[in-house]
């Protein structure tokens, strides 16, 4: 379905009306008023009575506005602005199919059932369509919908690297819509092989400057290569919705998207699985390791931001997996003490600085500029190594990553037995702090191995009460 494009007359050509008094419109977006365009030198007013008066080219154009009949003056030269109107749907016409109604699609997170974020789908939203229509009226939907959860838009990668020049009307709906760039995710979608790498790597490059989060879609399915994924360094992958429908009950496809999995959190993406309709699916999806995820069984399709509902029903898993976890012990995140972090190129210095303002601190762990661990540093060997001979001296102002030990990292949904088993690896560091990672391998925080030891022993001791 075509879209109504701006007219091509300048505006001063544009006969404009000023509103009757009254309350403003629900919508920041009003319908555009009736307007008659003369040839390309004569504008017609109509006043109350049909009568027509006629302007030929000046450089002023009078306008009447027949409500309040105030003269007004626009230069005739002025620049056409930016018109919001003329990428929302058209208003349906009576005999005719009207414009679709925009979809909106909960991100739902599995462990808590709250949405956390929304994609909408407009009229527009095609992935061949090279323009950024679609995009827009998710923007302008949003709006008239009031939705506050950061926005999941669709946006095809023919218009990423066209450049900023065709993006002019996606920042400037953000702008009219009060939408900030870092509340927005854009899924890039479409066919890449028409599109020159470069380009689409620049125009990337432009959107997160401006603030935008970068998003693929279609991955599993489309003709992407997967170096483009290592070297965009997008905030979320979204899986193919055929892949997720088929990996359940296909092992060959279940393997492709735990690899795709293991890729996005190689490269710190989340991973966005589309289209669950089933409990098996949602079965197949947790199993992958993935957190987020969208689809009929969790939100129905007439789901709406307006409704107020923001937390959605999700299935619980198997019984028989409950078990198997339950024999384990609780997950360490239960046990999750606030981790001391300095920045990986932090000298000894600053660590002495650290550990003795703080007497309970039992270790510090560097970590890059995304969170991530890359040392552990435990509080007596570090201390007892500087407080020996010459150690200060030649130690004090070189990287105390020199002294750092590899991190003892384990997931956050690790159970109990399990983290006992990843601090037992080294004997000589049997009781050094583990760290605690979420879903893309960010600090969250430390466990005590002597928090564990003690727990593992009250579960031994519960059968014998």
């Amino acid at each position: 379905m075509s879209l109504p494009s701006p007219s091509a007359a300048p505006l001063a050509a544009t006969p404009q009306s000023v509103p009757a008094p009254g309350p403003a419109p629900a919508t920041p977006f009003p319908p555009a008023s009736a307007r008659e365009h003369g040839p390309a030198d004569t504008v017609r007013e109509h006043g109350p009575a049909n009568g027509v008066w006629e302007h030929g080219p000046a450089d002023v154009v009078p306008e009447h506005a027949p409500a309040t009949m105030v003269r007004r003056y626009t230069p005739a030269a002025a620049a056409q602005p930016y018109d919001p109107r003329a990428y929302a749907p058209a208003a349906p016409v009576p005999g005719f199919p009207g414009p679709a109604a925009p979809l909106f699609l909960p991100v739902v997170d599995l462990d808590t059932g709250g949405a956390v974020a929304i994609e909408v789908i407009a009229e527009g939203a095609s992935s061949g369509a090279p323009g950024v229509a679609g995009t827009v009226n998710g923007v302008l939907a949003a709006a008239r919908e009031e939705a506050l959860l950061p926005l999941v838009l669709p946006i095809s990668a023919a218009a990423v690297a066209g450049g900023s020049a065709g993006l002019a009307p996606l920042h400037e709906a953000m702008r009219m819509c009060n939408r900030r760039p870092r509340e927005v995710i854009l899924v890039i979608e479409g066919d890449h092989a028409p599109v020159e790498r470069t380009a689409l790597l620049s125009g990337i490059d432009g959107l997160r400057a401006v603030g935008y989060l970068i998003a693929f879609g279609g991955i599993g399915t489309a003709a992407l290569p997967l170096d483009l994924l290592a070297d965009a360094s997008p905030y979320v992958i979204a899986l193919s919705a055929e892949l997720v429908a088929r990996g359940p009950r296909d092992p060959r496809r279940g393997a492709l998207a735990e690899s795709l999995v293991r890729l996005a959190r190689g490269i710190g993406a989340h991973v966005l699985a589309p289209g669950v309709r089933d409990e098996a699916q949602l079965a197949a999806v947790r199993g992958w390791g993935i957190r987020l995820a969208q689809g009929p069984l969790l939100a129905p399709s007439d789901w709406r931001p307006s409704h107020g509902y923001n937390r959605v029903h999700v299935p619980l898993p198997v019984p028989e997996a409950a078990a198997v976890n339950a024999a384990l012990g609780p997950r360490v995140q239960e046990f999750l003490l606030p981790a001391v972090t300095l920045p990986a190129g932090s000298t000894a210095e600053e660590v002495v600085a650290v550990l003795s303002a703080e007497p309970s601190i039992t270790s510090v762990i560097l970590v890059d500029e995304y969170q991530r661990p890359q040392g552990s540093i435990d509080r007596s060997r570090f201390l007892l190594f500087m407080a020996g001979a010459y150690g200060h001296a030649l130690h004090a102002k070189k990287p105390a990553g020199r002294l750092a030990d590899p991190a003892k990292i384990v997931a956050k949904t690790t159970p109990v037995i399990a983290a006992m088993q990843v601090a037992g690896r080294d004997n000589a560091r049997v009781y050094d702090d583990l760290v605690v990672v979420d879903e893309v391998g960010r600090c969250m925080g430390v466990v005590r191995v002597g928090d564990l030891l003690r727990h593992a022993a009250d579960l031994q001791s519960q059968p014998s009460r």
